[in-house]
C-alpha cells in the first residue's frame, strides 16, 4: 500500500504542476509577455532550464511506475516546445499513472531495476523507488516551483503542495 501511495501522490503533484503551469500563463498575459521566454529560465547556469526540468518531472514520475511494476514505459521524446505542450505532456502522464493499482506493486521487493546510465548495475525495485526514482521526482519538481518563483509567478508552497485530503 504505501508504494501506491507514492504513484497517488505523483499523480496529484503532476496536477498541482499543471496549476503552476497555469498560474504562469496568467501572469505572463497579465505582464504582458510570452510565457513561453519562462521556458529557458534556469536557477543556475549548469542546472537543467524549466522546460527540462517539466519532462524530467514526467519522466520519473511514469518511470518509478513502469520500473517497478515491471510493466511498458510510455515513450516522451522531449519535443515539447510550448506551455501547452508541456501540459499536454503533464496530463498524458497522470492518466498513465491513473492505469495503476494497489496490486501492480505487489512482488516489488522481489523486482530489480536497472537503466543504462547504471553499466550493468541494479537494485531492488523498492530501493530504486525510495532512492533514486522518489528524490528525482521531487528535485525536479521543486527546481520547476523555484525557477516560476524566482521568476516572479505568484506562487506559495500551498500552490506545490496542491489540494489536502481534509475531512
Amino acid at each position: 500500500m504505501t508504494t501506491y501511495l507514492l504513484v497517488l501522490e505523483m499523480k496529484k503533484l503532476l496536477g498541482s504542476l499543471d496549476r503552476l503551469l497555469e498560474k504562469a500563463t496568467e501572469h505572463a498575459a497579465a505582464k504582458k509577455y510570452d510565457v513561453n521566454v519562462l521556458l529557458t529560465a534556469r536557477l543556475a547556469p549548469d542546472m537543467f532550464p524549466l522546460i527540462r526540468q517539466i519532462q524530467a518531472t514526467c519522466d520519473q514520475a511514469k518511470y518509478a511506475v513502469s520500473r517497478t511494476t515491471g510493466k511498458e514505459t510510455p515513450s516522451h521524446p522531449d519535443t515539447e516546445q510550448t506551455i501547452p505542450e508541456l501540459r499536454a505532456r503533464i496530463a498524458t502522464v497522470i492518466a498513465y499513472l491513473a492505469e495503476f493499482s494497489e496490486d501492480d506493486f505487489v512482488g516489488l521487493t522481489e523486482r530489480r531495476v536497472t537503466t543504462p546510465r547504471w553499466e550493468g548495475k541494479s537494485m531492488s525495485a523498492s530501493d530504486y523507488l525510495v532512492e533514486h526514482a522518489q528524490p528525482n521526482f521531487f528535485f525536479h519538481l521543486a527546481m520547476s516551483y523555484a525557477i516560476l518563483r524566482a521568476n516572479g509567478v505568484e506562487i506559495g508552497k500551498r500552490d506545490y503542495l496542491g489540494a489536502l485530503s481534509f475531512s
